[in-house]
């Protein structure tokens, strides 16, 4: 054999790979509940800021007119962003898996972005007739309350950054990123992966009531089927932040009308 021949090279030595990986059901489960804590002690390093420089006694009526502000939440929104960005590289980083990659940080077409937000705007558009006919306001008053906090704060532009931009980023990486991968190639299947990280979804938006719930669970189910369907989470982003921009300025025309 040419190997044992003292007269031939050794062939070098070929380092072995761990090969890339995906997260799979409970170690995506965990590792949300990592990116999840991220972003809320990004949020909450804001809050503690602004509870820190509250003049007067700290009292619950205080903390939650710090809590309610729209310079607050602005901000919080914006800072809970670089927080989640570090929990998933940690974590896509550890799997081997390059970051755009994993989470679908793929471009789409022109003709995707206005397949979805067409369909956003039909079934958007059907919660409204809804709430029409159930004599409910069309817009969230959290919603008006935070609008009109930032208006009177003069950081009305931080706030459209912070919904229309820093949220439906941070929040379609989280969902439609992270979590539908790593769901979608183990048990819960494509389709038990968009319900699930639907329902992850909608439970950030604790602000909301039981109507407005089954909304954002309705406009959950469509963007991770457009995920699935396209296969880009910039799709999504895309789609997200054109929801959440028709959302602040319909809550302006209704402030302005009020």
């Amino acid at each position: 054999m040419d190997s044992l021949d003292p007269a031939s090279p050794l062939a070098p030595a070929v380092p072995v790979l761990r090969p890339p990986r995906i997260w799979k059901f409970w170690g995506t489960a965990l590792w949300g509940l990592v990116v999840f804590g991220a972003m809320f002690a990004g949020q909450m390093a804001v809050v503690s800021w602004f509870l820190m420089r509250q003049e007067g006694p700290l009292d619950m009526g205080a903390a939650i007119h710090v809590l309610g502000g729209g310079l607050t939440i602005s901000l919080s929104v914006i800072t809970g962003l670089p927080a989640v960005l570090a929990a998933l590289w940690l974590a896509i980083r550890l799997s081997g898996t390059p970051f755009a990659d994993y989470l679908a940080l793929r471009g789409t077409s022109l003709t995707n972005i206005a397949i979805g937000v067409g369909a956003l705007v039909v079934l958007v558009g059907g919660w409204e007739v809804l709430s029409r006919v159930t004599g409910r306001e069309s817009a969230p008053g959290f919603m008006m309350d935070v609008l009109q906090s930032a208006r009177a704060d003069g950081a009305l532009w931080l706030l459209v950054i912070a919904f229309c931009v820093a949220a439906p980023v941070t929040e379609e990486l989280f969902a439609r990123g992270f979590l539908y991968r790593g769901w979608s190639e183990s048990f819960p299947r494509p389709a038990g992966a968009i319900v699930l990280s639907s329902l992850v979804w909608t439970a950030l938006h604790l602000q909301y009531d039981w109507f407005f719930f089954g909304e954002v669970f309705s406009i959950g189910l469509l963007l991770g089927y457009l995920r699935y369907r396209f296969k880009s989470t910039w799709l999504t982003i895309i789609v997200h932040g054109v929801n959440n921009l028709a959302a602040v300025a319909q809550t302006l025309l209704l402030v302005g009308a009020g």
